[in-house]
């Protein structure tokens, strides 16, 4: 067996799997560490690992190899990739965003390499999209994005049937890309005002309208979906900050089809699609004719599977 590992600006999820495609068995689920020391989150991990180990009846060291499926940005430090991100990290953007921590970056790959015999760490979009190549709605396209609507935006992308990844493994960080000139003043954990994180996503919303009555997410949509013009007309513009990214992506890439997943996309899909769909279509036709976004195929698992995937 071997552990597939999920890290999220919300939640970490750890699980087993025998690389065979096979869902993932024997997971465990908590908020991620955002407290304490920096490699917090790394032994967060490591003791998931051992307490999913003991569910299964299996030595922790008959576990020797895992793939992690991470949220991003990364930084190498010494050779090893380290987690810079704004969801998690608060020594970016400052106190401005509220993380109880003043960290710039957590380790990973250095810890858990004294664990693993065998680590492969992906931006979880990308371990994503791989999923959803292998198993989902991505099958059969070798021109295509995996893009999450979820606490932060993020996308995988694949172009000629190879999967781009950077540098640093940082290749679709689209939600980092600015979206308007600081407009309402929207600061994005990552230090920048006006990105489309800043402006959408789903740790966004809380702040941006707490003060119309929509706490969350899943407020505004349920508003918007009742049919409160107000929260119609909001859902139309956070549509319309996403789905332009979606048209860059298609534009920068020559894609054919978008999965899209994460949870408040999911959660709220036949009131979003439609609109991002529309979106992208109202653009140079030459470019966007045919482009269909679709659900993941993998659903609300995805990062689960995108995890196996690396283990795959």
């Amino acid at each position: 067996m071997k552990a597939c590992i999920d890290i999220g600006g919300t939640k970490v999820a750890v699980s087993l799997a025998d690389g065979s495609g096979a869902p993932p068995v024997h997971r465990r689920s908590e908020p991620t560490a955002t407290r304490g020391d920096r490699d917090a989150l790394a032994r967060q991990v490591l003791r998931m690992v051992d307490a999913v180990c003991a569910d299964a009846g299996l030595a922790p060291q008959s576990v020797a190899q895992a793939g992690v499926a991470s949220c991003g940005p990364f930084v190498l430090d010494g050779g090893c990739l380290e987690v810079a991100n704004p969801n998690i990290c608060g020594g970016i953007a400052g106190p401005a965003r509220g993380l109880p921590n003043d960290w710039k970056t957590v380790p990973l790959e250095a810890p858990l390499r004294q664990r693993f015999a065998r680590l492969r760490i992906e931006n979880d979009a990308v371990a994503a999209l791989e999923a959803e190549r292998l198993w989902g709605a991505l099958q059969g396209s070798s021109h295509c994005a995996y893009v999450t609507w979820s606490t932060g935006i993020g996308a995988g992308l694949c172009v000629d049937g190879r999967v781009l990844r950077g540098k640093n493994g940082n290749a679709g960080h689209a939600g980092h890309t600015f979206a308007s000139d600081g407009a309402h003043g929207l600061l994005c954990g990552c230090g920048n005002v006006g990105d489309v994180e800043a402006l959408v996503a789903g740790n966004a919303l809380a702040r941006r309208f707490a003060s119309e009555g929509w706490g969350d997410a899943a407020g505004l949509m349920a508003a918007a979906g009742a049919g409160d013009a107000r929260a119609l007309a909001e859902v139309d513009e956070l549509c319309r900050v996403l789905g332009r990214m979606l048209y860059n992506l298609v534009a920068l890439l020559d894609l054919e089809r978008i999965s899209l997943g994460g949870g408040v996309f999911l959660h709220h899909r036949a009131l979003l699609l439609p609109r991002l769909q529309a979106e992208v279509a109202a653009h140079l036709p030459a470019l966007t004719a045919g482009v269909r976004l679709v659900p993941a195929g993998l659903g609300e698992r995805v990062g689960d599977f995108g995890a196996v995937a690396l283990v795959a």
